[in-house]
């Protein structure tokens, strides 16, 4: 699935690469916002990333390289992001301190909370408020197992692309709906991105970033018991989800189907959820925004909402971008946006 080039000046580009797919935008930034430039998807073998871990390096690197031969051959620097048991976000106070000071406690602190050696992670750290009545500043952490994220930026590296950062899926998806979605500070909001292997979820709480929380469950499950039931090879299968075959296959049997198969990610993200309430002392969540493959899956939004009892939106990360439908091709933009959500959030990044 491939979509045309519009160029213009200063552009970002943002590479996702998912376990069942590659995603691919570039945004143009522009006085008024940002114009989409470029933007495409290529389906990677079903084996090629298992569990965030890349088993079949040859197959994503021929996948990401064809995608932007024939997306926007021009590209040579992309913001890429990672995911998964590999990585960890956290949220603590320290004292306030300033300068080399405030990173020295920031990192002795940052051991102690680390589940992974200090010496074989990267980390980044963003001061979030500072309490001068209490003397306390509020810091959020990232750490991510530098093995892991090597891995993914030698993959990038072989590709014949340099990246500038690395980011996580759930920080970028929080940026695509910061990018185009006004945050109601009376609203509970929870940003919930259904990958193939992992689950993002990101939690709005008092008109800001709460938290976040990943899901070690998405669509594969899914997937494999669609493609046992109905004796489908990879692509009729991916067909199937994305809810593109619908008068070829029983739809009461495959809503039975995916309901059963989807129930080890609905029970992670009532875990999910249920923590988040007792973490932030609130009763409820208001709202979930829908994101990432899991979007496009029949029956499973209702799912979702019905598990959870919260309202669900499903995602648009071009709300607010101008693009240019002929980009799609045949496509309905509305159909795959959810797909692109941590592409345009990677595509946003200031760099």
């Amino acid at each position: 699935m491939l979509f045309s080039v519009k160029r213009r000046a200063k552009s970002v580009a943002g590479l996702d690469i998912g376990a069942s797919s590659v995603k691919y935008v570039r945004l143009d930034r522009r006085a008024d916002g940002y114009a989409l430039a470029a933007a495409g998807i290529r389906e990677l073998p079903i084996e090629s990333i298992v569990s965030d871990e890349i088993k079949d390096r040859d197959s994503v690197i021929f996948s990401v390289q064809g995608l932007l031969d024939e997306c926007d051959p021009r590209t040579t620097e992309v913001v890429v992001s990672v995911a998964g048991h590999g990585v960890i976000t956290d949220k603590f106070e320290v004292d306030r301190k300033s300068g080399a000071e405030a990173e020295q406690a920031i990192l002795f602190e940052a051991e102690q909370r680390s589940p992974f050696d200090v010496d074989d992670v990267s980390m980044d750290y963003h001061i979030l408020n500072v309490d001068e009545e209490r003397g306390k500043m509020e810091v959020l952490l990232v750490a991510a197992r530098r093995e892991y994220v090597l891995s993914y930026l030698d993959l990038v590296t072989d590709s014949g692309l340099r990246t500038p950062l690395v980011d996580t899926d759930a920080f970028a998806v929080l940026n695509a709906y910061q990018l185009n979605y006004d945050i109601d500070p009376e609203r509970v909001t929870a940003l919930v991105n259904i990958g193939f292997d992992t689950t993002n979820v990101v939690f709005l709480k008092d008109g800001k970033f709460h938290s976040t929380r990943d899901v070690s469950s998405g669509g594969r499950a899914i997937f494999e018991v669609i493609q046992r039931e109905f004796r489908l090879n990879q692509e009729m299968t991916m067909k199937v989800i994305r809810g593109e075959l619908e008068t070829s296959v029983d739809q009461d049997m495959l809503k039975a189907t995916i309901l059963s198969a989807a129930d080890e990610l609905l029970t992670g993200l009532e875990l999910a959820f249920s923590y988040f309430r007792t973490l932030a002392k609130t009763d409820s969540v208001d709202w979930i925004v829908l994101s990432g493959g899991g979007a496009l899956i029949p029956y499973l939004p209702e799912c979702v909402q019905s598990k959870l009892n919260v309202p669900i939106e499903i995602a648009n990360p071009f709300r607010n971008i101008e693009y240019d439908p002929d980009l799609f091709g045949d496509l309905q933009p509305e159909k795959i946006a959810p797909l692109l959500a941590v592409g345009v959030g990677l595509a946003a990044r200031e760099v």
